[in-house]
């Protein structure tokens, strides 16, 4: 393969404008919950400029690697991904928040297994499809083996448990399963039966029927399960057009819990407007048209696969935040990418970023 020099230049403008931003408003959003927590309102911000400084890190060393040299070492990644999802089970490994058996505690910072198992399935699912390729059409060959593979991971993913996750990882293989080939005939089955058991899995946990009824009734129980959502809207109500400046947000005095993790976006519209949202809302816009263009032009099928797993991840799970924040949809835990305060999220986010970037480098112009 012929390399092309640089990368793609628009791709690492959205990426860096976004987590700039993102930096911004982590302590824009945090200071005063920190500083009440911490004594440090620079707490949560200092820790997030930590994580971004190693996640550009691997993300620059990972654009200069051939992404294709991943190849054969994808199936190891996925099952080490595994293991590590696994022993989050594990009582006395794993550490619950949120009533979420989620993180592994490392020192003073935890990692959250689940989003590596994200990029560990993206780079073995690339790899199974671009082998498989003139089986996709058929649903007991293609379509079924590939979906099995998703399966495993999610089954303990829910057993965390965090539909949220779960949702994105299922989204973007779909994504993945469906440009490799598979028939729209196979996905109406999928959908059926997706359908039963999101269904079942939202009436075996009270506290996913509460989020259901508190999307639709927020007012019912204002300081319960409404709670959250009411007042993301409060703060995106009097934002208005171009906010009320950065740092004045007064939701984030104790109205919203954690605002610089989930809801982060609410803090971001109401200190700088509708213009801010748009802007934010913008480049991720252009992340997504320069990855899709970046998978579109890759050299081979791997490749393309692999850019388009990369930049459907993000994009689902910018499209689930946004919606959740505004009300659109029932609140599911998701962050939004490289903005919301995580050091798992953002670290694998840029290295992610940085295999996208490598399949840029050669694609065809």
């Amino acid at each position: 393969m012929e390399e092309q020099k640089k990368p793609d230049l628009w791709l690492i403008v959205a990426i860096l404008g976004i987590l700039i931003i993102g930096i911004v408003m982590v302590y824009s959003s945090s200071s005063i919950w920190s500083e009440y927590k911490f004594d440090d309102p620079w707490f949560y911000a200092k820790r997030q400029i930590l994580f971004a400084i190693a996640g550009l890190i691997a993300m620059v060393v990972l654009s200069r690697i051939p992404y294709y040299v991943w190849h054969p070492h994808s199936k190891k990644i996925m099952i080490i991904c595994l293991i590590f999802l696994v022993a989050v089970l594990i009582p006395g490994v794993g550490m619950v928040r949120g009533g979420a058996r989620s993180w592994i505690g490392v020192g003073m910072f935890s990692i959250q297994p689940s989003e590596f198992m994200k990029l560990g399935l993206i780079l073995y699912l690339s790899r199974f499809l671009s082998e498989r390729q003139k089986k996709m059409n058929s649903f007991q060959e293609g379509f079924l083996p590939g979906l099995a593979l998703i399966v495993v991971p999610f089954a303990i993913i829910m057993l965390q448990p965090d539909l949220g996750t779960g949702v994105v990882m299922v989204g973007t293989c779909l994504v993945m399963l469906f440009t490799a080939g598979a028939r729209i005939s196979h996905f109406m089955w999928i959908a059926a039966a997706g359908m039963a058991g999101m269904i079942g899995l939202i009436a075996s946990a009270p506290y996913r029927i509460k989020r259901i009824t508190a999307f639709l009734h927020p007012w019912e129980d204002p300081l319960g399960a409404g709670f959250q959502i009411i007042q993301s809207l409060y703060a995106i109500g009097p934002g208005g057009l171009l906010g009320l400046g950065l740092g004045n947000s007064m939701q984030k005095f104790f109205y919203l819990p954690e605002p610089q993790t989930d809801f982060i976006f609410a803090v971001l519209a109401e200190e700088l407007g509708f213009l801010g949202g748009i802007l934010v809302l913008s480049l991720f816009f252009i992340l997504l048209w320069r990855g899709i263009r970046t998978s579109l032009l890759a050299p081979d099928l791997f490749g393309s696969l692999l850019a388009l797993g990369i930049v459907g991840m993000i994009s689902i799970q910018v499209m689930i935040n946004v919606s959740v924040v505004t009300g659109l949809i029932p609140v599911t835990g998701i962050t939004l990418p490289l903005v919301s305060y995580g050091g798992s999220s953002l670290t694998l986010t840029l290295a992610s970023l940085g295999l996208l970037l490598s399949v840029s480098r050669f694609s065809n112009k």
